[in-house]
C-alpha cells in the first residue's frame, strides 16, 4: 500500500486527501459497477473515513445498503453517504431553486454541503415566474453565509438573487427546460453573462461542486479567516 493512495487495480483511492485538503475523496458512482463500489466503500470504511457517493443509481444504492446498513441514501439527489465521524455542522447555506424540477440538483448540493460540515436551509420553487415567492423569502435567505441558486429554463434566478444580497452566490444551471434551453446551455449562458457582479457559476447540473464550494466558503466565514 502506498502512503499516498490505495491501488485496488481499477481505482487508486486518495486516502491522504483528508489530511491534504481537509475533506475526504468523493466517489462518482454512475459509471461504476456495484462490485467496484462495494470495494471502494470498504477501503474507505476500513480507513475510518467518511464517504460520499454522487450520481448513484437506485440499484447501486440498494447493493451498498446491504453491504453497509448505516449508509444513508437520498434518492432524489442521487447521493449516498457513509458517516463514521460525525462532522460539526457550521454556519448556514441557503439553497434556492427556480422550480420544482430543479430540486434533484439542489438535493445533490444540499447533501454535499451537509456532508462537508455545513448547515443547510432550503427555499424551493421561488423562481421568476412568480417572483413574489422569492421576495417573501429573501430576508431569511440573506441570513445565510452563502447562497446556492439552482435554475433551469432561462436561468435568471441566480442573477436576480445576486442583485439583492451582499453575500456570495453560487449559481447552478440545470438541464430542465424545453428544446431551446439546449439541455441547460441556455441557463448556463444566462448565468455566465449576468450583469450582477460577483456571482460564481458551476457546470450544468453540478450540484456537487456547488455544495462543496459553498461549504468551503461558509466554513471560512464562520472561522473568520
Amino acid at each position: 500500500m502506498s502512503d499516498k493512495y490505495i491501488d485496488i487495480d481499477f481505482a487508486k483511492l486518495d486516502i491522504e486527501r483528508e489530511k491534504r485538503r481537509g475533506t475526504s475523496e468523493a466517489v462518482f458512482c454512475e459509471c461504476k459497477t456495484c462490485e467496484q463500489l462495494v470495494k471502494i466503500f470498504t477501503e474507505f470504511k476500513n480507513h475510518g473515513q467518511n464517504v460520499i457517493g454522487t450520481r448513484i443509481l437506485k440499484e447501486q444504492a440498494e447493493v451498498l445498503k446491504k453491504a453497509f446498513p448505516q449508509i444513508t441514501y437520498n434518492e432524489q439527489g442521487r447521493v449516498v453517504t457513509l458517516i463514521q465521524n460525525q462532522p460539526e455542522k457550521l454556519g448556514e447555506i441557503a439553497i434556492c431553486t427556480g422550480g420544482t424540477g430543479d430540486i434533484p440538483v439542489a438535493e445533490e448540493a444540499a447533501e454535499t454541503a451537509e456532508f462537508y460540515g455545513s448547515n443547510v436551509k432550503k427555499y424551493y420553487d421561488i423562481g421568476v415566474a412568480g417572483i413574489h415567492r422569492l421576495f417573501n423569502k429573501i430576508d431569511d435567505i440573506k441570513k445565510a453565509n452563502v447562497i446556492i441558486a439552482v435554475a433551469g429554463m432561462e436561468g435568471a434566478l441566480g442573477g436576480i438573487i445576486t442583485g439583492l444580497v451582499d453575500i456570495p452566490v453560487i449559481a447552478v444551471p440545470t438541464s430542465v427546460g424545453y428544446g431551446s434551453s439546449m439541455k441547460g446551455l441556455s441557463a448556463l449562458l444566462t448565468m455566465l453573462n449576468s450583469c450582477a457582479e460577483g456571482m460564481t457559476v458551476v457546470n450544468i447540473d453540478n450540484g456537487f461542486n456547488a455544495g462543496y464550494s459553498a461549504s468551503q466558503i461558509n466554513k471560512l466565514i464562520v472561522k473568520g479567516k
